[in-house]
């Protein structure tokens, strides 16, 4: 089949999250200026240079986390591993500004080295970075896109000592989950689904 982007698929769901997939999640931890802690899932996550480092994410739509890098230009990368889907799942639901995820979720916390933001304590890996970038670009029909990009340069990396196997960060212990279409995930022992939490407005991945 074919179909021009900005016409009806006519399937029964979007199939542009399952081609471009698994996705790493970006588990982006943030604080407000009032100083609430703030933790969120995105999908539309990446690497996007390693000299010197940087990561991006995505937000659709002026979510808590875009607010507070803007407002405080850092944020937190923090790793998914297999241990901690429920928790990252838990944070995945469209809460009040208010609310604090890592307190909703029962995360425990750990200080930033570099950063003002907290990081995933039990994640096999996290990465401190200072925001570059805030880009909001332009589409074919000259209106803004809805979705945002933050650019981040990595300050500070941590890493879980059980996750190092000879030298090395080690993805079979870490047991990352990615991002694919739909409900669906992918670890490194296969393909399953996840529902996200019940209400709360907009979900986060």
């Amino acid at each position: 089949m074919f179909y021009k982007a900005e016409d009806p698929h006519n399937l029964a769901y979007n199939p542009f999250k399952a081609i471009v997939a698994p996705r790493p999640i970006g588990w982006i931890s943030t604080v407000s200026k009032d100083g609430i802690a703030n933790l969120a899932p995105y999908s539309f996550f990446n690497g996007v240079s390693d000299v010197p480092p940087m990561l991006m994410f995505s937000s659709g739509g002026m979510k808590d986390s875009l607010r507070n890098v803007i407002e405080t230009g850092e944020f937190t990368f923090n790793f998914v591993g297999r241990a901690q889907q429920d928790m990252m799942n838990v944070s995945s639901g469209g809460y009040p500004p208010e609310v604090d995820e890592f307190d909703l979720a029962g995360i425990a916390m750990a200080r930033g080295e570099t950063v003002a933001c907290a990081r995933v304590k039990d994640a096999p890996a996290a990465m401190e970075c200072k925001v570059l970038e805030v880009v909001q670009p332009t589409v074919l029909n000259g209106s803004k896109s809805n979705y945002q990009m933050v650019i981040g340069q990595v300050t500070g990396i941590h890493i879980d000592d059980a996750m190092i196997t000879d030298g090395r960060f080690d993805l079979i212990k870490a047991d990352p989950i990615m991002r694919c279409g739909y409900r669906d995930y992918v670890g490194v022992s296969g393909l399953f689904e996840m529902d996200r939490p019940a209400g709360g407005g907009d979900a986060k991945l």
